[in-house]
């Protein structure tokens, strides 16, 4: 989950490098390193604990420097402090890693015997040692690096430079995300293509157990053979605005708002000529008796959106799974069975690594995903992107929303086919898909009146979350929103679970945000309301505006339009994570990088 960034070129490597790093450290903030070329030919090294402006104060940018090579770090291996802060060096090699080097302690061992000690409490140290003594032992990098590869098990990108060669960058991945990235006289190693669209939009992608050998004017890659191979280079439709706050205080805030144009750019390519586009623009679902929906965090949640809209719809029956879970179950699936895997990255590594072994179970593995040419994209038999641009906050919105669209357009394709609802009733639901951008800035136009509610709440230290069915999936993604960014103890329930035990955590002014926009369960979920109500609890409403909520069993209501249910989460949603913005906002909590998270989580 760390940000890895290298620079081999005519241009100011720190600068390069610092710029890189920034747009980074959304993948990682407990400390930051620069290992880069000075003036006088040698190898210096900074690092900082904390964020990258701590490092930024200690560089002279003067200094013109040719190659280098940096990181931002989220800690797996030893705590966030200066000596196991990255890049390390033993001997003749500096690295930079992201990833877990899963046998580090037996190497360890070995290197111990061979005369090495260590610094740091790193697995990354212990790779840099085996690094230098293979090339001790070869004298050749490109050698040292196959040989690595045999050795070391796990996941890793790094970046490497060799003091005998200061005129290359060298590369390695294995399941974890790294990019090359070309430019004029000047070349890129990095974690994602953010980190260089200032520079470039033109990238490589090297596949897992390759590695590259980059200089300023060439880049060579090998194969998993060690022999070089011919690559493909791809031009990233992005730019650098992209991920620039563009006037927002903060990133989450702008992508809370570019929500209606991302499920814009999702939906109507597919459905541009009705229900022909809708048929024709999707994969066929009809040979699929069971669906398992496999992910992690928000994309879980999102899965269980999509579960309740394709069962009740289309009345095929599906599974949803955490990945850390479903890779170590007993599985049962063939090849009658669509794994769908979300990942707003498609670098998650446990889902990943679900998606690996669905696959020696021999069924077609479909990827929900918003980075193009990211590791499970590439993986997946089929593949539909969420066309939510670059999401740089770590506390996802926009991604999370997109991916419940394109799991209700798959309920709506396969409901259709499979002539569960007729052809009127589809018409109706894809007016609703096209009418969604509308709807859902008049929710965002009401922000004034959720932050006079987060106002009333935010000194809390604890929070719940109710919902019944579709509500509750949607609440579970409320409370997850709340406790990312402002550590609050937020917690979600079953509407209809209070009584069996959690009720009793209800106390005098305890807020319960609660959820009603299923017309049908109303009447219930009302009942569990006026419960929590008669136990002193301060109660938001969050519901639509065709349903009756006459009463005095609330003391905040927050009304959003009456639409599709196909389409209704996506506008329920947005309240939800404006209240839990604003409520970060007013405890002066960093929204953009919460402690101790990181947005794309390559490890397990």
């Amino acid at each position: 989950m760390c940000g890895i960034i290298g620079y081999v070129g005519k241009n100011n490597a720190l600068n390069v490098i610092i710029d890189g790093l920034e747009r980074l450290e959304y993948r990682g903030y407990d400390s930051a390193g620069i290992a880069y070329l000075n003036s006088d030919g040698l190898l210096d090294i900074k690092k900082e604990k904390g964020k990258i402006k701590n490092l930024k104060e200690t560089l002279d940018f003067d200094i013109k420097s040719s190659l280098g090579i940096g990181h931002t770090r989220w800690a797996t291996h030893g705590e966030p402090n200066f000596v196991n802060s990255h890049p390390h060096k033993v001997g003749k090699i500096t690295i930079v890693h992201n990833g877990i080097i899963e046998n580090y302690m037996e190497l360890k061992q070995e290197l111990l015997k061979s005369g090495y000690s260590f610094k740091s409490n790193t697995d990354t140290e212990v790779a840099c040692a085996l690094l230098d003594k293979i090339y001790n032992e070869t004298n050749s990098i490109e050698h040292t690096i196959s040989i690595f590869r045999k050795k070391a098990r796990g996941a890793y990108a790094l970046g490497i430079i060799v003091d005998d060669d200061y005129n290359h960058l060298y590369a390695v991945k294995k399941d974890s995300p790294l990019i090359i990235a070309l430019g004029d006289k000047e070349n890129y190693i990095a974690s994602d293509v953010p980190a260089i669209l200032k520079y470039t939009n033109k990238y490589i992608t090297i596949e897992d157990d390759e590695f590259a050998k980059i200089s300023s004017d060439k880049v060579l890659v090998y194969d998993n053979n060690a022999d070089l191979k011919k690559f493909e280079v791809k031009t990233f439709a992005g730019n650098s605005n992209d991920v620039m706050k563009n006037g927002y205080d903060h990133y989450m805030l702008k992508e809370i708002y570019e929500q209606p144009e991302v499920i814009k750019k999702t939906t109507l390519p597919i459905i541009e000529k009705d229900l022909d586009s809708l048929v024709n623009n999707m994969p066929d679902f009809s040979k699929y008796k069971k669906i398992d929906i496999v992910a992690c965090g928000s994309a879980y949640h999102a899965g269980l959106v999509g579960k309740n809209l394709i069962e009740e719809y289309a009345n095929v029956p599906v599974n949803v799974d955490i990945a850390s879970e479903y890779r170590y179950k007993k599985l049962f699936i063939d090849k009658d069975t669509l794994v769908i895997v979300v990942s707003q990255s498609g670098e998650t590594a446990d889902t990943l690594a679900a998606l690996n072994i669905a696959k020696t179970h021999g069924c077609d593995v479909m990827g929900i995903i918003n980075v193009v040419e990211s590791s499970i994209a590439r993986k997946s038999d089929i593949v539909m992107y969420t066309k939510a641009g670059a999401e740089i906050a770590v506390a996802t919105t926009k991604a999370y929303s997109c991916q419940i669209a394109l799991l209700s357009l798959i309920a709506l394709n396969i409901a259709y086919k499979n002539k569960e609802i007729d052809k009127s009733k589809a018409l109706e639901v894809l007016k609703s898909i096209r009418c969604l951008p509308t709807n859902m800035q008049s929710v965002l136009n009401e922000f004034d009146e959720y932050k006079k509610i987060a106002n009333k709440i935010y000194n809390n230290d604890k929070i719940f979350y109710i919902g019944r069915d579709i509500d509750y999936a949607l609440s579970m993604e409320g409370s997850l929103k709340l406790k990312e960014i402002s550590y609050i103890n937020s917690q979600c329930y079953a509407a209809g679970e209070l009584k069996h035990g959690t009720i009793s955590l209800i106390d005098e002014g305890t807020p319960v945000i609660a959820l009603v926009t299923n017309e049908k369960m109303a009447e219930k979920t009302i009942s569990n309301i006026k419960e929590v109500k008669a136990r002193g609890a301060y109660v938001i409403l969050v519901t639509t505006d065709n349903i009756n909520t006459d009463g005095d069993y609330y003391d905040e209501k927050i009304v959003v339009p009456c639409t599709n249910k196909f389409v209704q989460p996506i506008l329920t949603v947005i309240p939800l994570q404006m209240l839990s913005y604003e409520i970060a906002r007013l405890r002066g909590c960093d929204i953009d990088k919460p402690k101790n998270l990181a947005k794309s989580v390559t490890v397990e």
